[in-house]
């Protein structure tokens, strides 16, 4: 029996942006709804918990983000290696994403485990507050290898215009997420464990579901054979190497703008419990919204992946541009919604009047950013996808690193504007990169597309 293999397609614009886009988004939302359950319903235990919840996944956050980067030489490969007419050499994409998960994973844990109680109690935060984050800390970080294995498996199910599993999986895995919470975090098991704790532990079985889930799947998908899946070829050095080079550029700048974001937290950490309180809530709704660009910028990776493989400079502008003012339009529209509703969405969060009101007016404020935000992560993953991969992080170290975290303290804490003048420096930020990148997407696509990096060959089937 001959197994089918994916077939190029033409030149793809606005429909074929929405079906990859919607399963994809619903994916990522599925990411922060899981740290958004957790967020609520130990908010709702206690918000002294809260801040260990916070506090302790800053830090893991980094370590987490900076990892999906490096992995994203899984997702861009194996569609560009679809577009050049080579689908029996996604395997050996898919098998080095999985090694590169493991390694990153437990290298992860090790440092988190090591460093991360320790750094917690000299950076200035009160002791009993550093004690708390520090225990929810070490069980985050041991869920990290089983999570970038689920990642791994998804960005390839994506490169191969299957998204669909992944989002399937990603709710299920919420599913047990959100059962183990409403068990353990009020202490209804018995276990010697409760609160932000105890939440970590739901998060670190949900995820490990999650991993076993796609694994499973990809490894009994009909066609998984003519993919090369099971083959043992280590595949091409040159598509290795452009791997590599595109997971560490985006992981250098997940981890620029992660780590900005987790500085933040830090600033509000200097602000008392209700500051950090306040700011979690506006970071968790904030990251959930991010997730419907986040979403589409994969979507639109793709697209423009697969046209740069078959070397088609008129489908990557297409593709990338399309992305971009569908991500403008969506964005405006979620910002419209939310600004009248922050009291509302903030009151999910906390039941205590003070931190409501704080944190009703920062997410209120913080729907200035939404549109910026949006156009400048879809700018950036159409850049890597079209083989730009070092432009987008110098400019999130740029707008991110030099300019947000600084701007945020000076705002936040010098000037005592509290939680608002973290989100005007977030505000600012994101104007700024948004600028610099579909700028450079504009010249990008204009002048350097002229050949593909990949020659395509011929179709085995």
């Amino acid at each position: 029996m001959t197994e089918a293999v994916p077939k190029l397609r033409p030149s793809r614009g606005l429909g074929e942006l929405l079906r990859l886009a919607w399963p994809v988004v619903l994916s990522r939302l599925g990411i922060m709804t899981m740290g958004l359950t957790d967020a609520i319903v130990v908010g709702r235990y206690s918000s002294e918990e809260l801040a260990f919840h916070a506090l302790g996944w800053a830090p893991t956050s980094v370590l987490l983000t900076t990892a999906v980067g490096l992995l994203m030489g899984v997702q861009v490969m194996t569609a560009r290696l679809i577009g050049a007419g080579r689908p029996q050499e996604v395997g050996a994409v898919l098998r080095r994403g999985i090694s590169y998960s493991l390694q990153i994973g437990l290298v992860s844990v090790l440092v988190l485990v090591l460093a991360g109680p320790w750094g917690m109690h000299r950076i200035g935060i009160e002791p009993d507050l550093a004690d708390g984050a520090s225990a929810a800390l070490i069980v985050f970080s041991l869920s990290l290898p089983m999570y970038l294995v689920s990642v791994a498996c998804q960005f390839f199910l994506e490169g191969l215009e299957r998204p669909t599993p992944g989002m399937n999986a990603m709710w299920v895995a919420n599913g047990v997420n959100l059962a183990l919470n409403l068990w353990l975090v009020p202490g209804l098991s018995g276990l010697p464990v409760d609160g932000a704790v105890a939440s970590a532990w739901a998060t670190f079985f949900a995820r490990a579901s999650l991993a076993v889930f796609l694994v499973v799947y990809i490894w009994r998908m009909g066609d998984a054979r003519a993919l090369g899946v099971f083959n043992r070829e280590s595949g091409r050095p040159e598509d290795a190497r452009e791997q590599r080079k595109v997971g560490y550029a985006a992981g250098a700048s997940y981890c620029v703008e992660v780590s900005a974001f987790a500085a933040l937290t830090l600033v509000a950490g200097l602000l008392g419990s209700l500051g950090v309180a306040a700011w979690t809530v506006v970071l968790n709704v904030s990251a959930m919204v991010f997730m419907v660009p986040l979403g589409l910028s994969a979507a639109t990776g793709v697209l423009v992946s697969n046209a740069y493989g078959r070397g088609d400079p008129a489908g990557v502008q297409r593709a990338g541009w399309t992305g971009v003012a569908v991500v403008g339009v969506l964005a405006f529209v979620i910002a419209l919604v939310v600004w009248p509703a922050a009291g509302w969405i903030s009151s999910a969060y906390t039941r205590e009047p003070a931190v409501l009101a704080v944190a009703a007016a920062g997410l209120a404020l913080a729907t200035l950013f939404f549109v910026a935000d949006a156009l400048q992560v879809v700018a950036a993953q159409a850049l890597r996808s079209a083989a730009d991969v070092w432009w987008p992080t110098l400019m999130h170290l740029f707008s991110y690193g030099v300019v947000m975290v600084p701007l945020g303290y000076a705002l936040a804490v010098a000037l005592d504007q509290g939680v608002a003048g973290l989100v005007w420096a977030c505000i600012i930020a994101s104007l700024i990169s948004a600028a610099l990148l579909c700028g450079r997407f504009r010249r990008v696509s204009r002048r350097r597309l002229q050949t593909p990096r990949i020659q395509p060959s011929s179709v085995s089937t």
